[in-house]
């Protein structure tokens, strides 16, 4: 638990032009035995446009999972996300990458990200992107 200490307290986000999925950490599970959903939601993701890069897009994000034998520590997937700030992607890319890494991190038995867009130029976006472990693998 010590070296999951360190390592949270150790994190350090440097803007890239992709994102750093090295920042996401998985803790122990301390309720392994047990299927419970875990929701996590934030307003604040933004990454730029790849049409327009100084534009930035902004989405609310709201990631739903049944974890397995691990949890995502929440302060690494704050600076994981925050690592798209200077990263041009579309919506769907940027949503389904998002569930690809967090899959590959936490393996889950199931996880869904929601990822609703700020409205631009009069129309607003909704994606959704999904993870069953029995019906897929990514």
């Amino acid at each position: 638990m010590e070296e999951l200490k360190r390592k949270v307290k150790g994190l350090k986000l440097k803007y890239k032009s992709q994102p750093q999925k090295d920042l996401l950490i998985a803790l122990p599970n301390p309720y392994p035995n047990r299927e419970y959903e875990v929701e996590i939601t934030t307003s604040e993701f933004t990454c730029l446009c790849p049409l327009n890069p100084g534009q930035p897009d902004w989405a609310t994000l709201n990631i739903k999972y049944v974890p397995d034998k691990e949890i995502v520590e929440l302060k690494s997937l704050k600076f994981y996300l925050t690592s798209y700030r200077m990263v041009e992607v579309f919506h769907e890319a940027a949503t389904n990458r998002i569930l690809e890494d967090l899959v590959s991190i936490v393996k889950p038995l199931r996880m869904e990200v929601t990822a609703d867009w700020n409205i631009r130029g009069g129309i607003g976006t909704r994606i959704k992107v999904s993870y069953n472990r029995q019906q897929s693998q990514i």
